[in-house]
């Protein structure tokens, strides 16, 4: 893989060298120092006993010239706490690399590809560093423009590993193809599409379930299938103020994990299937928008592995029905996609009457497909900008959710989390670089920790400086057995942040206390523990 890298960087620089073409790239650090705080349990793991910091960095390069894209991405882990945020990794390497050719009608890919078909339901391929997700497909990828108005894409090849930096892939091979129309019929405007996806298990995979299937008893024995197919088609249709958007999947049998009425993860051969649609009207003053989804035992693993993570080997991505809520306390319960067994629905209105006022109302109702509920949210918020230098914002969430099902916590008696979460922004516009804004939460709730209240006080100073202080307090703690974390509740959870942007170039700092559970920032969340200490990041691009 090093021989590789050092040719491919070659090509790069002979290129530079001979041809006119384009050089671009970016660069991201985060650095972390890792402070011992028992009383939230930031302690008794190797970052906070022997660590002390960590970081981990991307340096993406690309050089275009010739109809020639050349890519290449260098990894570094030194201590970081991203892949598993009670342990260290330490790694370095070529995290990804491709070249590209664009011809007339013909594009070819080989190295990393980076692609998806439809939605993502059937295959995706992809990364998201705030998830460490890297499942590139290390292979060769052609997509070629039959007409004007249809596209043909084939692929093939093995998933990259995400334990590994330097491109160890996973052994079965993944092979792929996918059609998309693009039509104008009258008003209509249609994107069809369908895909059928093949993954091939090698033979120490195969191996390695044959022996768990061996250990069950005879009734729950099964042979299992080298070969997993599956096959999707989909559709967008868009008429005037109106967009709609189906798709439908299926997938063979094959041995997949699931967990048993004991809770245990075994080994299982069935068949999947999943219908996703999305219908959004939008014209002045109104937008609606209905979601839906089924799921049943639609699991793409690129192995059925029982010892992989939730987060590895995984060939699709499915739509989150729930809304991701940023606010930090309604973050703590966040509703993520069931390959098992979901129904799913979310419903979202807003109206906007003028210039300055729009209000949002939303509801979702998740269950399984066996009617056991997993999630409600009722939501409804206002926001305003008529008064001089003022912007207000205001709302309420109610909120239903399965702490057992979601994240394995909580009373298995009685798992659903109840809570009511008020909240407001209020932002003070100072002149034309200058505001500060408020932020309050407010979380009712007798499961789980209790009750919380989150304050955040921010000020910026556009286009450079943006400074925040903020602080979380489980104001009213929930005393039952099942709060694991009574003991010691008294705590603020509380940060300083600066950052500092110039022109292409962002600088943060941040002194944090953070409560375990599920965090999000910049759109991804995931579940975290404890933090304390400082964390710092920095991007670039040139």
């Amino acid at each position: 893989m090093k021989k590789s890298a050092i040719l491919f960087l070659l090509v790069c620089i002979s290129g530079r060298l001979l041809a006119q073409g384009t050089f671009s790239g970016d660069l991201m650090m985060n650095l972390n120092f890792f402070q011992r705080d028992a009383a939230i349990k930031a302690d008794n793991n190797p970052l906070y006993d022997n660590a002390l910091s960590g970081n981990e960095g991307w340096l993406d390069l690309r050089y275009s010239v010739s109809g020639f894209t050349f890519f290449v991405r260098a990894d570094a882990f030194d201590n970081s706490n991203l892949k598993n945020p009670v342990s260290p990794m330490s790694d370095f390497g070529i995290g990804a690399w491709s070249v590209t050719k664009d011809m007339k009608d013909l594009t070819i890919t080989v190295g990393s590809i980076y692609d998806q078909v439809g939605s993502g339901i059937l295959f995706r391929a992809y990364e998201d560093r705030g998830l460490l997700i890297d499942n590139a497909l290390m292979g060769l990828e052609l997509k070629y423009k039959l007409t004007k108005n249809i596209t043909l894409k084939g692929f093939a090849g093995q998933q990259k590993n995400n334990n590994y930096v330097n491109n160890v892939r996973y052994a079965p091979v993944i092979k792929g193809f996918n059609a998309e129309g693009d039509f104008n019929i009258g008003k209509v405007h249609l994107m069809p599409g369908v895909g059928v996806l093949n993954r091939t298990l090698d033979q120490a995979s195969m191996l390695q379930v044959a022996a768990t299937i061996q250990s069950y008893d005879s009734a729950n024995r099964f042979s299992p299938m080298y070969n997993m197919y599956s096959f999707t088609a989909y559709n967008t249709l868009v008429y005037k103020n109106f967009s709609w958007y189906a798709e439908g999947a299926y997938k063979t049998h094959e041995a997949i994990n699931e967990p048993n009425a004991a809770g245990n993860t075994v080994l299982v051969d069935k068949p999947g299937n999943i219908e996703y649609t999305s219908l959004n009207y939008g014209r002045k003053g109104i937008a609606l928008s209905l979601t839906g989804k089924r799921t049943q035992d639609f699991v793409m693993d690129v192995t059925p592995n029982p010892t992989q993570t939730i987060l590895d080997g995984k060939l699709n991505w499915q739509p989150v029905i729930a809304v991701l809520r940023p606010e930090r306390l309604m973050a703590r319960y966040t509703a993520l996609s069931e390959d098992i067994s979901e129904m799913a629905g979310t419903a979202n209105l807003t109206l906007s009457p003028n210039d300055v006022a729009n209000y949002t109302v939303s509801y979702s109702h998740i269950n399984t497909l066996q009617n056991q509920e997993l999630y409600r949210e009722l939501y409804v918020d206002a926001y305003y900008q008529g008064l001089k230098s003022w912007i207000v914002q205001g709302g309420v969430q109610y909120l239903e959710y399965n702490l057992l099902a979601y994240q394995s916590e909580g009373s298995s008696t009685n798992p659903i989390v109840y809570a009511l979460t008020p909240f407001t922004e209020i932002t003070y516009r100072i002149n034309e670089k200058k505001s500060i804004r408020a932020e309050v939460q407010y979380m009712y709730t007798k499961q789980d920790w209790g009750s919380w209240i989150f304050a955040l006080l921010e000020y910026d100073l556009a286009p450079k400086w943006s400074v925040s202080v903020s602080d979380m307090y489980n104001i009213s703690p929930n005393p039952s057995p099942d709060n694991k974390n009574y003991q010691n509740p008294a705590n603020h959870y509380y940060s300083v942040y600066a950052a500092y942007t110039k022109g292409p170039h962002r600088f943060s700092l941040a002194y944090v206390k953070q409560v375990d559970g599920i965090n999000c920032s910049g759109g991804v969340c995931r579940y975290e523990p404890a933090f304390s200490g400082i964390k710092a990041t920095l991007t670039s691009s040139f």
